[in-house]
């Protein structure tokens, strides 16, 4: 199946800003805005938009919600299309996501242990084990956020591996919008209990326990599974037209209808490549980035109450896919930025996985710095870590592919 741009451009976005998050929060960790000044129309201006950078700079945790519903997007559409080819084992599946998932997640422990300009907050020792299995969430308090904060998403991310062939045939079998609905029902039933009925860790909440963040999962799947849908059904409406105007008679002989066959042909061919979903059409043609804007505020006042709490996660997340989608599809529209972003995309795992002891370091060493300053640095810091990040991730992939050839990874 096709591999989608604006899905790899999001996923660039998605990972991009949480980088910009974790830096933005070490370098203002303890800075408090100055007072708005509406002396004149430069000053309130500048208070506008200082405020709203502010502001907009909090969200970037966001971003992991809508790398959830990217993943599951990406997840559902690489295993639908495998699956419909006829040679297809969710045995192979297991194996393929294991190779794929760990080795780049070890080396992602060597680097953070040898790499000089690292933050290291904690002391290494016997907790790496659970660390290095993948298993955070033993002993959640003491291991979820151990080294490396970030590596707690890992831990999430394997457990929907492991459920995966469950939430598939669900989805197949029922639909993909009722099985949104009954996984939509079993995530926030659970994030009730554990919230409000019999309280728990909060990081069995954030991830933990991935049942809590079903929803967004099983968004993304569903979207794929409405893109993959819609598509399909837009290319036999074409194939089905061209088929009846071929073969509609024409009162200028054979030599023209035999022209007009050529040209519907042609014309088919084109329809069979690169097809707008209905899915891709409010995701990038302004109708969902409009949506998620206007849902945002509502979305945020979910945080108000521990019961509203319960469907926080999934409403910020959502609305932030929605924003990215959106402005994914603006950048598609210039050539070389859709290129360097989706690049970034493509290996965001990478990237992930090695960023946060970066520029924790780098962000408790120049703080603090004036917005332009910071914003001048950050860029220079998201395109180094995003080059180092990218190197690992080929390399590690390169070397796993030689020594397990038959085993094909794919990025997902």
């Amino acid at each position: 199946m096709k591999r989608l741009q604006w899905l790899d451009v999001s996923k660039g976005l998605a990972i991009l800003f949480v980088v910009y998050f974790h830096f933005f929060r070490t370098v203002f960790e303890h800075y408090q805005l100055p007072p708005a000044d509406w002396s004149g129309l430069v000053a309130g201006t500048m208070s506008i938009l200082r405020g709203g950078w502010w502001q907009i700079s909090g969200l970037g945790f966001h971003a992991v919600g809508a790398f959830i519903i990217l993943s599951g997007w990406t997840l559902m559409q690489s295993t639908m299309g495998r699956a419909e080819s006829g040679h297809f084992a969710w045995g192979a599946w297991y194996g393929a996501r294991f190779v794929r998932l760990y080795p780049m997640y070890w080396v992602a422990h060597i680097v953070y242990l040898v790499s000089p300009f690292v933050a290291r907050l904690e002391p290494v020792d016997g907790r790496i084990i659970l660390s290095l299995l993948g298993l955070r969430f033993i002993d959640i308090s003491m291991n979820f956020m151990y080294l490396n904060a970030a590596w707690w998403y890992f831990s999430m991310l394997i457990q929907f591996y492991l459920i995966f062939p469950l939430l598939f045939w669900g989805a197949r079998k029922f639909g993909a919008w009722p099985f949104f609905l009954g996984a939509c029902a079993l995530g926030f039933f659970v994030r009730y209990l554990m919230l409000d009925v019999y309280p728990q860790h909060g990081f069995w909440i954030l991830g933990g326990f991935a049942i809590c963040r079903l929803p967004e999962f099983a968004l993304g799947m569903a979207l794929g599974m409405w893109h993959v849908g819609s598509t399909r059904t837009q290319r036999a409406q074409t194939a089905a037209s061209s088929t009846e105007l071929a073969g509609s008679p024409s009162p200028f002989g054979t030599h023209i209808s035999s022209q007009r066959v050529a040209a519907v042909e042609g014309a088919a061919r084109r329809g069979a490549g690169p097809a707008t979903s209905r899915a891709e059409w409010f995701l990038l043609r302004g109708p969902g980035l409009i949506a998620g804007l206007i849902l945002y505020p509502l979305a945020l006042k979910l945080y108000d109450n521990g019961i509203a709490y319960v469907f926080c996660d999934f409403g910020t997340g959502a609305c932030c896919f929605l924003a990215t989608a959106g402005i994914a599809g603006l950048i598609s529209r210039v050539a070389g930025l859709a290129k360097i972003v989706g690049l970034v995309g493509v290996y965001s795992y990478g990237l992930y996985l090695i960023h946060q002891p970066y520029v924790i370091w780098l962000g408790l060493r120049i703080r603090p710095q004036p917005i332009s300053v910071f914003l001048f640095i950050f860029l220079i810091t998201a395109a180094v870590l995003s080059a180092w990040g990218i190197f690992l991730e080929k390399t590690t992939n390169a070397l796993v592919n030689n020594l397990l050839p038959v085993r094909k990874t794919a990025r997902s």
